[in-house]
C-alpha cells in the first residue's frame, strides 16, 4: 500500500515508466499468487451524461477497492489477486477521463483514471465483468473511501412482491435544507440510505418506478445544498442519486408511506474535529480524572476512545491534572490543548498535535518552500481559444497589477492570476490567448477562463405605452330677433337687430337698396290704397336681437312666430351639437440586447424651425423632436429575475401656436426587478378635464325657460390615461467552451 501511495503523487510519464517496471519485476512472483487476469478495458458513453467503464476478467470478478483524490482528480482501483493483460498506459477521448493507468505489483493490479474534474462513481459486478460509472457532482472533495452501506428500513414483503414510487418532490426548509419528499406504495418498503463520493445515493429495494417519476430534477433555484435529483431503475431496485453542494450532512426519517430525506448545509472549521451544523460540542461525553499525568497520556487516552489518529509532536511535554465528567471528548481535547498551549491541523481522520509556534513555523517554511519552487519550476506555454471574450480584455484580468503593458505580462505589484515570471499576449485577428507560466497558474486560467468564456444571456424587453382618451361635449345655441317697421306721418319708428347674412342674390331687381352700410338692407315701400298708410317691406334682412348659434351645429330649427302685412315679423332658431370620441393609441417598441447591455430604440418626428432672431440668433435652426423612444439596460440575476434600468419617452405634437410646434411630453425613468416573462406596470397617468360654458345676454340669459332663447351653453367632459408596461423574457440560456 505505501508504494501504492507514492505512484499516486507522481506523474503520468513516471506512473507509466514505473508500471513497466514493475511488470517485468513481479511476473514471476505473482503469477503464484494472482487468480484473475484483466482482459479488456473499455470506455463508453452513457445515459444522462456518464462515462462507463467495464472491465472484463477472465473468471468470476470481485468488488475492487476504490478511492479518489480531488487534487489532482483522479479515482483509483486496486484489484486483489488480479493481473493484467491490457496496456500499461491509454489516452481516452473522452469528456471526463483523460488516460488510465494500469500497474501490477504484489499479485494485484492497481488503476488509475486521470480525470479531467472531480467525478462521483458507482461499481457494480456482474459475473466476470466490473462496471463504473462516472457522473457529475457539485460536493466537497473526499480522499476517503466509500462508507459502508446504511440500511434505512428493511423490508418485510415475502420474495417476489414489489413495492412502487407514488410520488417524488423537493421542498426547501425554513433553515435553508434541502427535502425530498418521496411517496411509496407501502410503509415497509426496503430503503439503504449511502454516501459515496460526492452524492447520497437512496436505493429502494424491490421497488418499481413510473415511467414519468424516472427523471433528473434540476432544483438549484431553490438555493439549498441540493443541485439535481436523478431516479432511475437498476435492476429490481431503484435508486435515487442525490447531488448536493459544499458541505452537507443528511438526515431521514420516514412517517406512513412517506419517506423525507434531509440534506442541511454546514460551515466548515477547518481546525474543528467534528464538522456539523449545530453550535458547540457535539462529541461523545467521557470522564476523566487524573492527577498530574503526562499530556502525550491524555492525548492517546483521547485518541483509544475516538478512534482518531492522532500525532504528538516531539516537543509536546509536561504533565496536567484533569477532572472531567461527563463531557464532549472534543471539549476535553480543546481544554488539554489550551491548558499546554498546543493547537492542531486536521487531515481526514488524522490529528497532528503540537505547540502553536512550531504549526505556526512550520506552515511557513512550507509557503516560503513553495514560493523557492515556483521560482525554478519550468515555465508552459498554452493557446487559450475564446469564444465571447475579446482577449485583449482577458490578457488585462490575469495580469498582475503594475505589470507590463503591451502584449506582454508579469510583474511583481500583485493583483492578476499570472506568477511574477508568467507572460500573456494576444493574437487580435484570431482573438487567442497565449500565457506563459507554471503549469498551477495555467490551471488557473483555464478555470478562470471556464467561467467568463460564456454567452450572456440575451434579453427581449417589450414596452407598451397606451393612451386612452374618452370626449363628450354638449352644445345648446338660439337666434332670437325682432324686427318692425312703421311709418306714420311721416315718422319712421323700427326695431331691429344685426342681419345673419344678406345676400344680395335673393332680392328681387324692383327693390332698393337703403344706402346703409354692409350688410345692406334692401326695401321698398308699400302704400295702402284704402288708408294711404306706407309700410316699409323687407328682404333678407331678417334682424336677429340675439345671436348666439351652435358653430358647425349638427342640426338646427329656425321658425317664424309671426309676419305681419304691416312688415312686423319674429325670427327664432334653435342650433345644437353633442359629440363623443373614444380613442385609445398603443405603442409597442421592442428591443433585443445582451446582459449589462444599454440598448436604445425610438422612433418619431423631427421639426426644424429656421428662427430669424433672438437666442437662436439670425437665421438659426431649432430642433423639436417628438418621438418614441426606448432605453434600457437588463440584469439578468442568478436566480431568474431580471433587473431593468429603463427610460420611456412617448411625445407628439398636438398643433402649433404661431408657427411653432405644440409638443406633448410622456416621460419615465426608473428601476425595476421583475420575474422572467411577467409584465409590470411602470407607471400611469390620469387626467379629467372638465368645462362648463355659458353665453348669455345680461338679465334676460338668466330667465326662467325663456331664458334658453338669449343664452349658448357649453358642456364638455375630457379624459385622458396613460399606462405604461414593461415585459422582459430572456431569450438564450447558451454557455461558451474554452478549447
Amino acid at each position: 500500500m505505501k508504494r501504492g501511495m507514492i505512484m499516486l503523487n507522481i506523474g503520468a510519464r513516471a506512473a507509466r515508466n514505473l508500471g513497466l517496471m514493475l511488470i517485468a519485476s513481479a511476473t514471476m512472483a505473482g503469477a503464484s499468487i494472482a487468480q484473475n487476469v484483466i482482459e479488456d478495458v473499455s470506455v463508453a458513453k452513457g445515459a444522462a451524461g456518464r462515462t462507463n467503464m467495464t472491465f472484463s476478467l477472465k473468471d468470476a470478478a470481485s468488488a475492487p477497492t476504490v478511492f479518489s483524490i480531488a487534487t489532482p482528480p483522479r479515482l483509483v482501483l486496486d484489484f486483489p489477486n488480479t493481473n493484467s493483460a491490457t496496456k500499461p498506459a491509454v489516452e481516452v477521448s473522452d469528456a471526463v477521463v483523460r488516460s488510465y493507468n494500469v500497474v501490477q505489483a504484489q499479485g494485484r493490479t492497481r488503476i488509475v483514471l486521470n480525470l479531467l474534474k472531480p467525478q462521483a462513481y458507482d461499481v457494480k459486478v456482474e459475473g466476470n465483468r466490473v462496471g463504473l460509472a462516472l457522473f457529475d457532482s457539485a460536493g466537497t472533495s473526499t480522499t476517503e473511501a466509500t462508507p459502508d452501506t446504511g440500511r434505512f428500513a428493511a423490508s418485510t414483503k415475502a420474495d417476489g412482491v414489489t413495492y412502487s414510487l407514488r410520488d417524488v418532490d423537493f421542498r426547501r426548509g425554513s433553515a435553508g435544507e434541502g427535502r425530498v419528499i418521496v411517496d411509496l406504495s407501502g410503509a415497509n418498503s426496503g430503503v439503504e440510505i449511502k454516501p459515496q463520493g460526492k452524492v447520497l445515493i437512496v436505493d429502494f429495494i424491490r421497488t418499481q418506478v413510473p415511467r414519468n417519476l424516472e427523471r433528473k430534477l434540476d432544483v438549484t433555484d431553490f438555493g439549498t445544498p441540493v443541485q439535481q435529483i436523478d431516479t432511475f431503475v437498476q435492476g429490481n431496485n431503484t435508486r435515487m442519486v442525490i447531488e448536493p453542494k459544499g458541505l452537507w450532512e443528511h438526515s431521514a426519517y420516514q412517517t406512513d408511506n412517506r419517506l423525507i430525506v434531509e440534506i442541511k448545509p454546514i460551515i466548515e472549521d477547518p481546525n474543528k474535529l467534528t464538522q456539523g451544523s449545530r453550535v458547540g460540542y457535539k462529541g461523545e461525553k467521557l470522564s476523566l480524572n487524573f492527577q498530574d499525568i503526562a499530556v502525550r497520556s491524555v492525548l492517546q487516552v483521547i485518541g483509544d476512545f475516538t478512534g482518531l489518529n492522532i500525532i504528538v509532536s516531539d516537543t509536546v511535554t509536561g504533565n496536567v491534572t484533569l477532572r472531567l465528567k461527563d463531557v464532549p471528548w472534543d471539549q476535553a481535547l480543546d481544554l488539554v490543548m489550551q491548558a499546554r498551549s498546543l493547537d492542531m491541523r486536521k487531515n481526514g481522520n488524522v490529528v497532528w498535535i503540537a505547540p502553536k509556534e512550531e504549526l505556526a513555523l512550520k506552515e511557513k517554511q512550507e509557503l516560503e518552500a513553495k514560493a523557492q519552487v515556483a521560482d525554478i519550476e519550468p515555465l508552459r506555454s498554452e493557446i487559450f481559444q475564446l469564444n465571447y471574450q475579446k482577449a485583449e480584455e482577458v490578457r488585462k484580468m490575469i495580469v498582475p497589477t503594475g505589470g507590463q503593458g503591451g502584449q506582454g505580462g508579469g510583474g511583481q505589484s500583485g493583483g492578476g492570476v499570472l506568477s511574477k515570471r508568467g507572460t500573456a499576449s494576444v493574437d487580435v485577428r484570431t482573438n487567442v490567448l497565449i500565457v506563459q507560466d507554471t503549469p498551477s497558474k495555467l490551471d488557473e486560467v483555464r478555470r478562470l477562463l471556464q467561467r467568463i468564456d460564456i454567452a450572456v444571456k440575451q434579453v427581449v424587453i417589450e414596452a407598451r405605452v397606451v393612451i386612452a382618451d374618452d370626449k363628450f361635449s354638449r352644445q345648446l345655441g338660439a337666434r332670437f330677433g325682432v324686427g318692425a317697421g312703421i311709418y306714420n306721418n311721416g315718422r319712421n319708428i323700427g326695431i331691429n337687430g344685426r342681419p345673419l347674412d344678406s345676400d344680395q342674390a335673393n332680392v328681387p331687381t324692383t327693390w332698393t337698396a337703403t344706402g346703409l352700410p354692409p350688410p345692406y338692407y334692401y326695401t321698398r315701400i308699400r302704400q295702402d290704397q284704402q288708408t294711404g298708410v306706407r309700410t316699409w317691406e323687407y328682404v333678407n334682412s331678417v334682424p336677429y336681437n340675439v345671436n348666439l348659434p351652435v358653430q358647425n351645429a349638427a342640426g338646427s330649427l329656425a321658425l317664424t312666430f309671426l309676419n305681419l302685412g304691416n312688415g312686423n315679423l319674429v325670427n327664432l332658431e334653435l342650433s345644437a351639437a353633442e359629440a363623443a370620441n373614444r380613442g385609445k393609441v398603443i405603442s409597442s417598441p421592442r428591443v433585443v440586447t445582451a446582459d449589462n447591455q444599454k440598448a436604445f430604440i425610438e422612433q418619431g418626428q423631427e421639426i426644424k424651425l429656421r428662427v430669424s432672431g433672438g437666442v437662436g440668433g439670425a437665421g438659426s435652426v431649432v430642433t423639436v423632436n417628438a418621438k418614441l423612444g426606448l432605453e434600457v439596460t437588463p440584469q439578468v440575476t442568478p436566480d431568474g429575475k431580471v433587473v431593468l434600468d429603463v427610460a420611456i419617452t412617448k411625445d407628439s405634437i398636438a398643433g402649433f401656436t404661431d408657427g411653432n410646434p405644440i409638443v406633448n411630453t410622456r416621460r419615465v425613468t426608473t428601476k425595476v426587478i421583475a420575474n422572467n416573462g411577467d409584465t409590470v406596470v411602470l407607471g400611469g397617468i390620469y387626467e379629467e378635464t372638465i368645462t362648463d360654458t355659458v353665453d348669455k345676454v345680461p338679465l334676460l340669459g338668466d330667465a326662467p325657460v325663456l331664458g334658453n332663447l338669449f343664452r349658448r351653453t357649453n358642456r364638455g367632459s375630457d379624459k385622458q390615461e396613460l399606462l405604461i408596461f414593461l415585459t422582459p423574457r430572456v431569450a438564450t440560456e447558451t454557455s461558451g467552451t474554452v478549447k
